[in-house]
């Protein structure tokens, strides 16, 4: 179990494909890992309550 912010948490493995790891790896940020990418994306989201699409603007 890891901890962070004094909270205990659990640690999962996510399988993914080897496609979409690439995906992932050509929008990452130096020395940044793919697990602190999907975190910004997912504190994201919770802000936004929506991604902005292709085409679309509010």
């Amino acid at each position: 179990m890891e901890r962070r912010g004094g909270t205990r948490s659990m640690t999962y493995t996510l399988e993914i494909s080897d496609e979409l790891r690439e995906r992932l790896e050509g929008h990452l940020e130096e020395d940044e890992t793919c697990e602190e990418f999907i975190e910004e994306l997912l504190s994201m989201y919770e802000t936004g309550g929506t991604f902005l699409q292709e085409g679309y603007s509010e």
